[in-house]
């Protein structure tokens, strides 16, 4: 007899670094789908909202939709221009707000959308005045939709500091940074999916 699945859940991003291990933990009792700009169960760029909406329409209603995905621009703030604040102001800050935006529409009752910044937003390093601008950008939205979202529906965000499995490939940006161990990101997530806080920054920095 098949154990019936105790929730529907998106999750956007599912294949990258942390994805792969969020999509893994949920996948074991949940009925998980996922997205990604070019890969995935169905595509989602979710600096298009049109794309955005036409994948959520594919899909049909969630219990909870997670965003483990968007990008912002790493450079010497001398050498940054106008359009690369773009890059992250497009995509990681307004993907994720119209993620919000539109996704209410498709979850059920007493859902929950989980987003993802990181470090930067409380510790930046060099390069990253882009990077950490729209970080911050994405708590304050959390705390103050939060407060109108409706139908029961929680949102929050999950900060992380460098996980360990992205450690050789960051370390020389976070000298001195303790790396976050994968299961201390995913829980994280689990947190914000199975808890009952809402509008709430999920710090796990070390």
């Amino acid at each position: 007899m098949t154990k019936e699945k105790e929730m529907r859940i998106l999750i956007i991003g599912g294949q990258g670094t942390i994805g792969k291990v969020v999509t893994d933990h949920f996948s074991v009792k949940n009925d998980v789908c996922v997205a990604g700009r070019s890969s995935g169960d169905v595509h989602i760029d979710i600096a298009n909202s049109k794309s955005i909406q036409e994948g959520l329409e594919q899909l049909g209603k969630f219990d909870a939709i997670v965003c483990i995905a968007g990008e912002a621009k790493w450079d010497n703030f001398k050498d940054l221009s106008e359009e690369d604040y773009y890059i992250g102001l497009r995509s990681k800050l307004m993907g994720q707000v119209n993620l919000v935006r539109i996704g209410q529409n498709y979850l059920n009752p007493n859902g929950s959308i989980t987003l993802s910044t990181g470090i930067l937003a409380d510790d930046p390093v060099v390069k990253t005045s882009s990077a950490a601008m729209v970080n911050g950008g994405i708590h304050s939205f959390v705390q103050a939709v939060a407060l109108e979202i409706e139908n029961g529906i929680r949102v929050n965000v999950v900060s992380l500091g460098m996980v360990e499995d992205a450690y050789e490939k960051y370390k020389d940006y976070f000298p001195g940074h303790n790396p976050v161990s994968m299961k201390k990101a995913v829980n994280a997530y689990v947190r914000s999916v199975h808890g009952k806080g809402n509008g709430e920054v999920i710090r796990m920095y070390n």
